[in-house]
């Protein structure tokens, strides 16, 4: 049974709309002031409102406004009840969250269908609000599903760490590290292209095809190889418009040569050097299309030879594609300033960088995923 509130200060109001509603099945309460209606509302919410506009203490237009505020009562709807029938003051009390009005005096059938209409609306947009909140629960689990099949951080021989922060609905961002041999090292980061789950799974198939090695007669040990692969794999069709972008690096820590070749993706940094004075930074990038994009792909290597105390970082382009408060887009170059900031002054430099990122976000959320992982060589 649906609940209605009726404010009004007049009792004869009150008792003629109780009537009429409760006539037609709903179970009625009532209030004689603004501020009692309110503390009636919060203390159970009601599915629709009637309420007077003008009144000794808070008006109508007051009452709506505080009760629009509350996101807990965002489908509670809302008729003001006026003798005031201008366009301005109708604009007025629609500004201020009214759903509905209806005038003075009140005429039976016009009241009764508008009061089904509102509920009708009420009651979509709590099915509304249940399907929303069963979405976030999936997306929530399915996020905790991502963050389950990443790999554990490593400290011995060389450390890696990472940092993975989803957007709230969900996208394509994942990364992945494994020893080829004991002495070879391959590591990877990718983003697919939009978000929610239908990026999540390609995602989540390239991972877990890379890392059975389930692609056969593959040279896991040549990065460009691998991307050629990839791309012959995961093309585009009339069923997937998905394509990705890709970092893949192999690194061999007794030659300390990473080769390494990406395919749209953001190129990765290595800063060596062990103090400000002498602080040497690289962008590894080779060409390539994305993952997917185009049957003819061509991928290459490139090769770098790590220096001691160099620390790689491979993100995505969440890490820097962010809005600041001020409008404007933070860029790849003021990332690698904190980077490179941070490489000297602090030990756990991916805590801070996320800290500063959060900040630096204008948002309660980022509009993507965010992926940042580091490799300190030594």
């Amino acid at each position: 049974m649906f609940e209605i509130l009726i404010i009004d200060d007049d009792r004869s109001i009150q008792m003629f709309l109780k009537r009429i509603l409760e006539k037609q099945g709903y179970q009625v309460i009532t209030a004689n002031t603004g501020e009692e209606g309110i503390l009636r509302t919060l203390d159970s919410p009601p599915a629709l409102i009637i309420c007077d506009w003008i009144m000794p203490g808070l008006s109508g237009i007051e009452v709506c406004n505080a009760i629009k505020k509350d996101p807990k009562l965002s489908t509670t709807f809302f008729i003001l009840l006026t003798s005031l029938d201008s366009v301005a003051d109708r604009v007025k009390g629609l500004d201020a969250g009214a759903d509905d009005f209806i005038s003075k005096p009140i005429e039976q059938n016009e009241l009764q269908a508008r009061v089904r209409a509102g509920l009708r609306l009420h009651q979509l947009s709590q099915d509304l609000q249940t399907q929303k909140l069963l979405l976030e629960t999936e997306l929530a689990e399915a996020t905790e599903y991502v963050k389950s099949l990443l790999p554990l951080p490593v400290n011995n021989p060389l450390s890696i760490q990472f940092k993975f922060l989803p957007s709230r609905q969900l996208g394509g961002d994942c990364l992945d590290y494994n020893w080829l041999d004991a002495d070879t090292l391959a590591i990877y980061l990718l983003d697919v292209a939009g978000h929610g789950l239908k990026a999540t799974l390609p995602s989540i198939s390239v991972l877990n095809l890379l890392r059975s090695r389930a692609l056969k007669d593959l040279n896991y040990y040549q990065p460009s190889e691998v991307l050629a692969a990839l791309n012959n794999t995961f093309q585009i069709n009339y069923q997937n418009d998905k394509y990705f972008t890709i970092w893949y690096g192999v690194y061999n820590r007794v030659s300390r040569q990473l080769t390494y070749s990406s395919a749209g993706h953001p190129p990765a940094i290595i800063i060596s050097g062990n103090s400000p004075t002498n602080t040497e930074v690289k962008r590894l990038k080779t060409p390539g299309m994305p993952v997917g994009m185009f049957p003819e792909a061509k991928y290459v290597d490139a090769y770098c030879q790590i220096e001691k105390s160099s620390t790689l970082y491979i993100f995505s382009d969440g890490a820097y594609e962010i809005t600041q408060s001020n409008g404007n887009l933070w860029s790849l170059e003021g990332f690698t300033q904190i980077l490179i900031s941070l490489q000297y002054s602090v030990d756990n430099q991916l805590d801070y960088i996320l800290d500063y990122l959060i900040n630096l976000n204008s948002k309660d959320i980022f509009e993507d995923d965010l992926s940042i992982l580091q490799v300190k060589f030594d």
